[in-house]
């Protein structure tokens, strides 16, 4: 079975505050995506990594895998609108059911090898696994009048992360059935399997808190603490 990383990098990064996408804007000398690419790169269990993009970064992509000799990167797709457009333009580009695609999030460039090698060693059991920490908040919903409706109890909530990993039949599958509902929109991977395919276990690993989602400017300046306090290059 080939181990395949899908890096969805098609995000705009409107709330970030930059023009520029925030997959591409630099910390510590290098940009987001570079970190999160070498992640993959390196890892020994990885044998393929797939990037996906908006349609006018296709180019800016391959010379960045260029310059930087990536030997992994074998396929730079055009992403759609949604973010589950981008993770089907991946899933289409393959045809070996048994592949286990590795969905990640760009824009979380300090997955560590300890993640992903935990991730593949539990696809030898199952057909989709995701990556949650605990939630450390206090979690509420609110009624209409923005009053407290409901404490939800906090020892059996999780914070996802990436990556999402799939069978490729099986996340296949998945979209083929979310395509025939009309009010189909998802936000991660592991949803559209929960949504659709209900029976199917989806096994949670350990994630960790280091593990951030650059979305706010202030995340890129944890993003730089993390960096130097953890030595990555």
């Amino acid at each position: 079975m080939r181990n395949i990383a899908v890096i969805l990098a098609g995000g705009s990064g409107t709330r970030i505050g930059n023009e520029l996408p925030k997959q591409f804007l630099q910390v510590a000398g290098k940009q987001i995506i570079e970190y999160s690419i070498d992640a993959f790169e390196h890892n020994r269990l990885i044998d393929e990594i797939c990037l996906v993009c908006k349609t006018e970064y296709v180019g800016y992509l391959e010379a960045l895998v260029e310059k930087n000799h990536y030997k992994k990167v074998s396929k730079i797709l055009s992403g759609g609108k949604e973010r589950q457009d981008s993770s089907l333009a991946a899933i289409n580009a393959y045809t070996d059911d048994d592949a286990i695609l590795l969905f990640h999030d760009a824009v979380r460039p300090l997955v560590s090898n300890r993640i992903i090698n935990d991730c593949i060693e539990a696809m030898k059991h199952y057909n989709a696994v995701g990556v949650a920490v605990k939630t450390t908040d206090t979690i509420v919903s609110a009624d209409d009048n923005e009053c407290i409706h409901f404490i939800h109890n906090r020892a059996q909530l999780r914070n996802m992360q990436t990556p999402q990993c799939f069978k490729l039949n099986t996340i296949r599958r998945a979209y083929e059935l979310a395509l025939t509902d009309p009010d189909f929109v998802a936000t991660d991977d592991c949803g559209i399997v929960k949504r659709y395919m209900p029976d199917e276990p989806i096994l949670l690993i350990n994630g960790d808190y280091s593990n951030i989602k650059i979305t706010y400017p202030e995340d890129l300046q944890r993003m730089e603490l993390l960096i130097h306090h953890n030595n990555i290059e």
